[in-house]
């Protein structure tokens, strides 16, 4: 694997990122823009977005299949567009609270789970769901509660990284419904650029607040409190 910045080509040499207009990369990780999609729109793609697409795409999510996505921020709620865009039947849409319900359903989300604020929730939703993509990165989060939600032959796929280990879980969390419990990372370059493709077609917008490069700090400031709603973008002046 070959990461953005700091990282090693096959020929040794140093992948470099960051802020400039202009690059020179191996022609193997250059993508074309489908026309109607703007580089503020796109660039949140190129991370977030592909770290969702890549499982709900693998895992098959289709017509007839309900999706719940766990966890409503950067990568949470391009995992709802994407579900939509796929044609899920159905966008289930965690949270631990209810702060970002009218969010989600602006989204796609056709409906919502706040977990903090209902005891119950898992045994409402109990068996409801064929596919869980879980974003969050709290090591303190309710595993079992949510492999529950999920029917016979249902897959749950974390793509957050807590910096701890995840909660402990018994066999028969997976037993007695044959569910699966996967990881995954970013996508392949072909996924990548069908996946920007979709997009355009489909009308796939991110959410994005766009800042001049010169207003950096401030971007940062409001990052640290957790302002973003859903990405931020900094975009080089002319």
């Amino acid at each position: 694997m070959t990461h953005t910045y700091n990282s090693r080509h096959k020929d040794g040499s140093k992948s470099y990122g960051g802020y400039a207009n202009y690059a020179r990369v191996p022609s193997h990780f250059v993508f074309k823009m489908p026309e109607g999609l703007s580089s503020e729109a796109a660039a949140p793609l190129l991370c977030a977005g592909a770290t969702v697409y890549s499982p709900l795409k693998h895992f098959g999510t289709g017509p007839g299949k309900t999706v719940g996505i766990i966890g409503i921020g950067g990568l949470g709620h391009l995992g709802i567009l994407f579900a939509k865009a796929l044609g899920a039947e159905r966008i289930v849409a965690i949270s631990r609270t209810g702060s970002k319900k009218a969010d989600a359903a602006k989204l796609g989300a056709t409906d919502f789970i706040a977990t903090s604020e209902d005891e119950k929730w898992s045994d409402k939703w109990n068996r409801t769901i064929d596919f869980i993509v879980c974003t969050v990165s709290s090591a303190s989060m309710p595993l079992a509660k949510f492999l529950d939600l999920l029917k016979v032959d249902g897959t749950m796929v974390q793509v957050g990284a807590p910096e701890e280990p995840l909660p402990s879980l018994r066999p028969f969390a997976f037993l007695t419904k044959r569910i699966k419990l996967a990881g995954s990372m970013i996508a392949s370059p072909s996924e990548i650029q069908e996946m920007l493709q979709l997009a355009a077609e489909k009308n796939v917008c991110t959410w994005v607040t766009a800042f001049p490069m010169d207003l950096v700090n401030d971007a940062l400031q409001m990052f640290g409190k957790g302002e973003p709603r859903y990405r931020f973008v900094l975009v080089n002046q002319d």
